[in-house]
């Protein structure tokens, strides 16, 4: 590590607020595509150990990269597993075996790493309007806030309460405003009985390695895609996340190191790393800690929970279980209010770019898919195409 970063971090920024955001994106991580993960797995015909070994991989790849390079560029830089990468092998995998998967994962990683080291990637990113980086990231978030204030149809005794505690607390205590949402949450969850951590296993994941094996067919029909996927609907907005927030984190050397990650732990499970958004944004808003300076403290220490679980890959399951789901979705809803308005407001301020950025927006948080790719990358495309027509002027 560079010598003056090392002098750089201090203890001192930690904060109990970083704590808990990185507690929260951690949970909400998790609990939001963890079943997807485990659904691709099984497409492969994954045995329960093998299962187990993905959670083992993916857990010590997000925790070790998102806490490595946190510390390295004292920034907030959260990885994830391929959300969107899993729901395509869930649906693709059919037929292969594992062996060929594992291979298939190898030659992704091989095309992430290379994305990012020719520098490919970051100048692509370059070229994207702020405008439209920031409405990007708020119609990602878009959905979550939706589902808060859903969740409150079906949990009106648990959500609303929850609500109240996130608006006092932006109000009186806006460190802790979070922190407490979480409390009266867990407070009230378990006075009803809706916590149940009787089915945590606490047990020591093992890795199963796999020999890969490489196939044109798998190539085409899982490489390919799972890279185009990863790239375009994580990367993309994990780094528009980066720039709404004010972070100018080098995009090569985290995309290359993401791919490295996923090529050694390819043949435990670890399918593909990227850039995370929807949890990055938690690390990255004043929630987490009013200097923004500071903040990469919260994606530190979710890096720390990530290996934790991903050392104890058997007790996802149980953990999961444990918070009610209407917890879990208000939680990460009201966490994000903040970081939605922000994108918003750098989305909209400029009013030669407003109606692209709004198209972005509305295009992204539609959760619109075609081709099986996700609504980010067309969000941005069609924002895209909108500022092309309204500024385009014929060459004389």
């Amino acid at each position: 590590m560079n010598p003056d970063a090392v002098r750089r971090i201090s203890l001192r920024d930690l904060s109990l607020p970083a704590v808990v955001a990185g507690f929260v994106a951690v949970l909400v991580g998790f609990t939001s595509s963890v079943v997807i993960v485990f659904q691709a797995a099984a497409a492969f015909g994954a045995t329960p150990a093998q299962t187990v070994s993905w959670m083992w991989a993916l857990g010590l790849g997000m925790g070790l990269t998102s806490a490595g390079l946190s510390l390295w560029y004292r920034q907030p830089v959260l990885t994830a597993w391929s959300t969107p990468g899993a729901a395509l092998l869930a649906t693709a995998g059919a037929g292969f075996s594992m062996a060929e998967a594992v291979g298939a994962f190898i030659v992704c990683a091989l095309l992430i790493t290379a994305a990012g080291a020719s520098g490919l990637f970051a100048r692509v990113m370059n070229r994207l309007p702020q405008a439209l980086a920031a409405a990007l990231l708020a119609g990602v978030l878009a959905r979550f806030a939706f589902d808060a204030f859903g969740a409150m149809q079906r949990e009106f005794a648990l959500v609303f309460p929850m609500l109240l505690a996130y608006l006092a607390g932006r109000r009186w205590w806006p460190r802790y405003a979070v922190p407490g949402v979480l409390a009266v949450g867990a407070a009230i969850a378990a006075a009803r009985g809706q916590l149940h951590g009787g089915g945590i296993s606490w047990q020591w994941a093992e890795p199963v390695f796999t020999m890969p094996e490489f196939s044109l067919a798998a190539t085409i029909g899982l490489a390919l895609p799972l890279f185009i996927v990863t790239m375009a609907s994580q990367n993309l907005p994990g780094v528009a996340a980066q720039r709404a927030a004010g972070y100018d984190t080098p995009v090569s050397p985290v995309v290359t190191t993401t791919g490295l990650a996923s090529l050694l732990l390819a043949p435990f499970g670890g399918y593909a790393l990227n850039l995370a958004a929807i949890t990055a944004a938690i690390c990255m808003g004043r929630e987490a800690h009013e200097d923004p300076a500071r903040r990469y403290w919260a994606s530190t220490m979710a890096g720390i929970f990530y290996v934790v679980v991903g050392l104890l890959g058997g007790a996802v399951v149980g953990l999961i279980a444990a918070f009610p789901k209407e917890l879990v979705l208000a939680l990460a809803g009201f966490a994000l209010l903040g970081t939605i308005g922000s994108g918003l407001a750098v989305a909209m301020k400029d009013e030669k770019s407003r109606e692209a950025a709004l198209i972005t927006f509305l295009v992204t948080a539609s959760g619109l898919s075609l081709w099986g790719i996700g609504a980010a990358f067309w969000g941005v495309a069609a924002g895209a195409l909108a500022l092309a027509v309204q500024h385009w002027r014929p060459t004389r």
